[in-house]
C-alpha cells in the first residue's frame, strides 16, 4: 500500500494526514492562482517543515487546464493506493477529489469530513500543531491583524473570537486565512524561520517566510 497525504503546508491537510499516520509520500500540488498564494510564496518553507515531520516531499506544477489529467498521472506514478485528503465541508472539492481517486485507482480517505470547524480547529492546536498565519483574505472578513500570529493552543481563542465578531469561518475553510505548519509532536525540531516581507495584493495580504537552518 503506497498512502499519499496531499499537503498544502498548512495545519489543516497535515492535521488530516496524522489521523492516518504515517504517510508514504506528501504530494504538494502547486496551481496556477489568480490571486497570491501564501503556500506558493512559501513553498520552500512548507518543504522544510514537511520534512521536519519526517514526511517525504513531492512537489508538482500543474498546468493551467489540465489540473485533474495531471493529478491523475502524478498519483499513478506514485503507485498511491490510498489518497488523505483535508476537506471539511466544500461539496464540490470533495466530489472532485473523489473523480480524481476512482481515475488514480486509489481509495480517498477524509477524515475531517463533516466535523465542526470550530471543534476542528480545538483539536488541531490540542493536538500539539503550531502554525504561523501567513496569509488573510481580508475582503472575506478575516481582519489583517491575524497576519503573523503564531496559531496554538495558547492564541487560538483570538482566531474564535474574531471569527465570530467578523462572521467569518474559524477554521479559514473558506480561504479567509491560511498557515505555515511551524510544530507538531511529529517535528523533529519546530522549524526556524524569519519573516521576510509583507506583500499585498487583490485583497490578500501575505507573509514571505524563509527557513533556516
Amino acid at each position: 500500500m503506497v498512502r499519499v497525504a496531499l499537503l498544502s503546508g498548512g495545519k489543516d491537510s497535515f492535521y488530516a494526514a496524522t489521523r492516518l499516520w504515517p504517510p508514504d509520500v506528501g504530494l504538494m500540488l502547486v496551481y496556477e492562482f489568480p490571486e497570491p498564494s501564501p503556500h506558493l510564496v512559501n513553498l520552500g518553507a512548507s518543504i522544510a517543515t514537511l520534512g521536519l515531520a519526517g514526511i517525504p516531499v513531492v512537489v508538482a506544477r500543474l498546468p493551467k487546464g489540465r489540473e485533474p489529467v495531471e493529478t491523475v498521472r502524478i498519483l499513478r506514478l506514485l503507485g498511491a493506493t490510498e489518497i488523505v485528503a483535508g476537506d471539511v465541508f466544500v461539496e464540490d472539492h470533495l466530489r472532485y477529489m473523489e473523480r480524481i481517486a476512482s481515475e488514480a485507482g486509489a481509495t480517498l480517505r477524509e477524515p475531517l469530513w463533516g466535523m465542526d470547524t470550530g471543534e476542528l480547529l480545538h483539536r488541531i492546536v490540542e493536538y500539539g500543531i503550531e502554525a504561523l498565519v501567513t496569509g488573510v483574505r481580508v475582503r472575506s472578513g478575516a481582519p489583517e491583524s491575524l497576519l503573523g500570529l503564531r496559531l496554538d493552543r495558547e492564541t487560538v481563542h483570538i482566531v474564535e473570537e474574531e471569527a465570530r465578531r467578523r462572521g467569518f469561518d474559524p477554521l479559514g475553510e473558506n480561504g479567509e486565512y491560511h498557515t505555515l505548519l511551524i510544530n507538531s509532536p511529529h517535528h523533529e525540531r519546530p522549524l526556524n524561520y524569519r519573516i521576510l516581507e509583507r506583500l499585498s495584493s487583490g485583497g490578500v495580504s501575505l507573509l514571505r517566510v524563509a527557513h533556516e537552518l
